[in-house]
């Protein structure tokens, strides 16, 4: 029987979300508990409410370097990527969008919708390491692409673009860029003016923060339709009353991200490594995108001769948690859109698994999940008799 809450000893997930902070929990309890207001009323306890807003969209400004009020908060990143390409889209028919082939879904789905709709769009390929091909982007710049989305680090890889030479290509061009950064803020520095986008997608529950709040970070030049009308909130893009509690959790987790800095970075790597060198030991064992600019705490790797749905299970029973790739692709029985993408064969994506690692995991952590590895791997005939007790 697979384990219960409980008895899940070490969380390897973090890439499809983190464990809530307690600085992001004791900011919201005060706002599910007693200080219930609307923002938008005149009274003490809506113009409370109206603080604690700004005062989140300050800090959330502070984590990308921008001004609070190119901030525009919504349900998630999933929501903030459909705002940015269908809020783009919706004044300009016959528009022509591009969009990175490793997208996550809540990117390629709005996309393929909008191609329906009569949006002309083009898929931008990736090289062997989930790059992007820059005589893709020119191709598409070409045919006269107005908008470029392209994340700033893959969910399933971990993979980091040169955003900055996409975005000044695409600038020469009369194009805007999009990126969705939910899994690179709080784990890497991000500089919205420095990479040069016009708008970037934020996720809350992908920093240590509540799921259920996000952002889309819209720059000076842009012009949006918005998705959804009513009230006029979040500057006429967004309507209706805000999640006060959860957009305060949001501001409290990326003060704390913005605190914790550069010397998390370094310990998360450092966490990396130790789980590379542990993998090596392992006959056949395969990363993905190795010999690219990753994040810190994202290993994407392959055990052949084992499905990673099946490892996933295995582990699960282990009390260990990791993934098969994005959590918003669970149940698919296809290979990873991101390693087919990258020219990975059929039968070596299968068998792969996601390690995302986050605040709280430690070496003995990675001892446990590579002593699992090993198990499963001379159980299931992988790995040659005797191996266990020659390491």
């Amino acid at each position: 029987m697979a384990p219960g809450l409980n008895d899940v000893t070490v969380y390897l997930d973090h890439n499809a979300t983190t464990p809530m902070a307690r600085e992001a929990l004791e900011a919201m309890l005060p706002f599910l508990e007693q200080r219930h207001g609307n923002p938008s009323s005149r009274h003490g306890r809506g113009r409370d409410a109206r603080a604690a807003v700004d005062r989140a969209r300050e800090q959330v400004a502070a984590l990308v370097k921008v001004r609070p009020s190119q901030v525009i908060f919504t349900s998630g990143a999933t929501e903030a990527n459909n705002l940015a390409l269908k809020g783009w889209s919706g004044g300009r028919p016959g528009a022509r969008l591009a969009v990175g082939a490793t997208e996550h879904p809540s990117v390629l789905s709005p996309a393929l919708a909008l191609r329906q709709h009569g949006c002309a769009l083009g898929m931008l390929a990736v090289d062997s390491q989930g790059r992007i091909v820059s005589e893709a982007l020119e191709e598409a710049l070409a045919e006269g692409a107005g908008l470029v989305s392209v994340m700033l680090a893959n969910n399933e890889t971990g993979v980091i673009q040169d955003l900055r030479a996409i975005s000044e290509l695409a600038h020469e061009r009369g194009a805007l860029v999009h990126t969705d950064a939910a899994q690179a803020a709080g784990r890497i520095e991000v500089d919205f003016e420095a990479c040069g986008a016009d708008m970037m997608s934020l996720s809350a529950h992908k920093l240590s923060g509540p799921a259920g709040a996000g952002a889309l970070v819209v720059g000076k030049t842009v012009d949006l339709e918005p998705l959804i009308h009513g009230g006029g909130q979040e500057h006429g893009l967004r309507a209706g009353t805000e999640n006060v509690a959860a957009i305060v959790g949001f501001g409290a987790a990326a003060e704390l991200a913005l605190r914790r800095g550069r010397d998390a970075q370094v310990e998360l790597r450092a966490l990396r490594d130790y789980l590379e060198l542990g993998l090596s030991r392992l006959p056949g064992a395969v990363i993905f995108a190795s010999d690219a600019p990753r994040l810190p705490n994202t290993v994407f790797l392959a055990l052949p001769g084992l499905e990673g749905e099946t490892v996933v299970m295995l582990l699960d029973e282990d009390g260990i948690a990791v993934s098969s790739g994005s959590s918003c692709s669970s149940g698919a029985t296809e290979p990873s859109h991101v390693l087919m993408a990258m020219g990975v064969e059929p039968e070596v994506a299968r068998c792969a698994i996601r390690v995302s690692l986050g605040p709280g995991n430690t070496r003995a952590d990675i001892d446990t999940l590579i002593a699992a590895l090993e198990k499963h791997l001379y159980h299931q005939g992988a790995m040659p008799a005797g191996f266990l007790a020659a390491s």
